[in-house]
């Protein structure tokens, strides 16, 4: 079981008793806002999603819950490699923690040899997103019309990528 540590987080694999805080942010309007479905209206959603990270989890995704003060504000890894995804309620927004996890997840894929290349797709609305994967090195490779529809409204992608070189050259650390 691999539990990256950073400055101030602990990313470590899904547990059942991340159900509440899980919960509490794939519930949240404004976490959701960016994300690929709507709002979790019943925990029942909620714990088959975290079943399924649990499973990847043991089948070996590097897919992270990430922890601070003792408890799980979001997640950020490769559900899927090479796919990067994270999401954090909105009252960690602001302090750098989503840098911080998504730096330590990357780190670990390329230290590991797991993948060559991180990808990203992210709505071109999402500013957030996007400075933070420019500031961890990513570079835009395309984008798209219309590529996913969240209860009936259509949202683009923007397709962002960083390689292990790049990751290496110490771009990460630009701000």
């Amino acid at each position: 079981m691999t539990t990256l540590q950073t400055e101030r987080l602990v990313l470590r694999h899904a547990r059942p008793d991340d159900l509440d805080d899980i919960h509490a942010i794939l519930s949240d309007p404004a976490a959701m806002r960016w994300w690929s479905s709507l709002p979790h209206q019943a925990l029942a959603e909620t714990e088959a999603w975290l079943n399924a990270m649990i499973s990847g989890n043991g089948a070996g995704a590097p897919d992270f819950i990430i922890e601070w003060q003792g408890r799980a504000i979001g997640k950020a890894g490769f559900w899927k490699l090479p796919d990067v995804g994270y999401i954090l309620h909105p009252d960690a927004w602001g302090r750098g923690l989503a840098r911080e996890a998504v730096g330590a997840a990357i780190d670990h894929v390329f230290r590991e040899g797991l993948t060559d290349v991180a990808s990203a797709d992210v709505d071109p609305e999402n500013q957030a997103s996007i400075r933070l994967l420019e500031r961890l090195g990513f570079i835009v490779t395309g984008s798209a019309e219309r590529t996913l529809n969240i209860g009936g409204e259509w949202k683009d992608s923007l397709y962002f990528a960083l390689t292990r070189d790049r990751w290496q050259t110490g771009l990460r650390t630009a701000s």
